[in-house]
């Protein structure tokens, strides 16, 4: 009977050999408090077969039976027996996170319940330097923006130094000292307030908690309209679980953003139109009507049996070039993207020397052979209606070996997410690959972390090609850009978020007209 009242992860140590030392009411302690958890019936079946079973529960009494009669001593020594068994049972099932609260999420980096938050305070004040106007400049400045820009040389007396000090409203070490943070109080309190909300954003989410609100809506039915007014309007009709939280709307829109920023401009209900200022041009409904002729197909009466199949056209291809954070989004995160175009074929390609970013789990990359030159990564398993290959190369490299043209506007769509194209530090990466997009004629959407870095990436544009392109979207801020604000680890003060900004462009097409004699 003693089979009977011992738990399976116990007999699975006592079919291993583990000497029975521990004390009779220690053991049946043990027992009474494994029998109150439920075992999973298929566990049990997978650990062994009945027959074993029963041997090893007569085996357990012999054993017992020896170490009664033979050596009385042993009952009396230490357990480790007992120890063993309590870690094997309770080791999987017990969770040793740290649970945190909606109430306790906020904490300093350095003393964050957290291991990673506290690596990355580690890393920040390693590698970031005090904004004080104080101290020598330590890189030229991006923007006007940029704390940097204070750092002139009348005022320069001391050299550069690391964030240290950890603002105790905010959490985050940004100054060197605690002097240096109060006389430039005044200047980190118009981000003191957004740092410290994204300093509890980044602890709900080692917080352990379930997060509901990254459970996603499968397809549109056809009797239900989108409206993509904004990202309540565009959930409550997409049938979203409800989201009663602003910090959960936060976490759900800054992986949504990347999806949902394409479609709000290629769907037929884009908040974006040429009525009133709602920046769409003309020459961008001309491009976006060809776009959406071929995401929005009329039915044609096709059913799942033969007699249903009817033929469709190529999918449409979305080159997401630069791609960096957005390849290593869950897949489901992107099949919003094809449950907002049911009749459509989606094909979304990730191109950029980063595009294997986070992704460590695929490597190695496959081979570069005749069939797959550029050791494309192909994922053809995502519901049917996209397909997602990912190439870790640069467009101008390819495009240089035709390897996609030819270039369709009806099918054709180029995405660019914070591309940097008029940062010094990227800009030269864009040089070779500008001409080549304004070549293929075909629409090319582009996002901004901030306004100032859309409007940097627009004047670059116009030095590098005036007079080549047609504004398709004028700048502006992004209906569906993401709710939460992100940290620039390098430079705590610099706080953006994912899509601000959203503009269009085209390379200029050259209309042929008729002239009276």
């Amino acid at each position: 009977m003693a089979g009977g009242y011992t738990c399976v992860q116990c007999l699975s140590v006592l079919q291993k050999g583990v000497r029975v030392s521990g004390t009779p009411g220690r053991l049946q302690s043990l027992a009474n408090s494994r029998r109150r958890s439920a075992v999973s019936p298929s566990w049990i079946r997978s650990f062994g077969s009945e027959g074993n079973n029963r041997s090893l529960g007569k085996t357990t009494i012999e054993q017992g039976k020896n170490v009664t009669e033979n050596s009385p001593a042993k009952l009396a020594s230490p357990a480790p027996f007992a120890q063993r068994a309590a870690s094997t049972s309770a080791g999987p099932s017990v969770d040793t996170r740290a649970l945190l609260k909606p109430d306790n999420l906020f904490h300093s980096f350095s003393n964050s319940p957290s291991p990673a938050i506290r690596q990355r305070a580690a890393f920040i004040k390693q590698n970031a330097f005090c904004p004080h106007p104080s101290h020598q400049q330590t890189r030229a400045p991006v923007s006007p923006h940029d704390p940097e820009a204070r750092k002139t040389s009348d005022e320069t007396s001391q050299p550069p130094a690391h964030s240290h000090f950890e603002c105790p409203d905010c959490g985050v070490p940004i100054y060197c000292s605690e002097g240096h943070w109060m006389d430039d109080f005044e200047a980190h309190l118009e981000v003191c307030e957004t740092i410290q909300q994204i300093n509890e954003d980044d602890h709900d989410l080692h917080s352990g908690r379930h997060f509901p609100e990254f459970s996603y809506p499968g397809v549109q039915d056809d009797n239900f309209v989108i409206n993509m007014t904004n990202w309540d309007t565009y959930m409550y009709t997409r049938e979203f679980d409800a989201i009663n939280s602003d910090r959960s709307m936060r976490q759900v829109t800054r992986m949504l953003t990347y999806p949902q920023t394409i479609a709000s401009v290629l769907h037929e209900l884009s908040p974006y139109s040429v009525r009133g200022k709602n920046r769409l041009t003309g020459e961008g409904l001309k491009s976006l009507s060809a776009l959406r002729y071929s995401l929005h197909p009329p039915k044609t009466g096709e059913d799942i049996d033969i007699k249903g199949l009817r033929l469709k056209a190529p999918p449409v291809r979305i080159f997401i070039l630069g791609a960096r954070a957005e390849s290593s989004l869950p897949r489901d995160v992107w099949m919003q993207l094809s449950y907002m175009f049911p009749q459509a074929l989606l094909h979304i390609i990730f191109i950029g020397p980063e595009s294997m970013a986070n992704r460590d789990s695929e490597f190695p990359l496959p081979e570069r052979t005749p069939e797959n030159p550029f050791g494309g990564i192909v994922e053809d398993r995502l519901g049917g209606q996209m397909k997602i290959t990912t190439y870790v190369d640069y467009f101008h490299t390819m495009y240089k070996a035709q390897y996609f043209q030819p270039f369709d506007p009806y099918l054709d769509v180029f995405m660019l997410f914070h591309p940097g194209l008029g940062h010094p530090a990227s800009s030269h990466e864009w040089t070779e690959t500008l001409p080549q997009l304004l070549e293929t004629k075909v629409p090319v959407l582009c996002t901004g972390y901030t306004q100032w870095d859309m409007e940097r990436d627009i004047n670059w544009v116009h030095e590098k090609c005036a007079g080549e392109f047609d504004l398709l979207l004028e700048p502006g801020e992004n209906i569906f850009r993401s709710l939460r604000w992100d940290l620039n680890d390098l430079d705590p003060h610099d706080v953006s978020c994912g899509n601000w900004g959203l503009w269009a462009f085209r390379g200029k097409r050259y209309e042929a007209t008729f002239k009276a004699e």
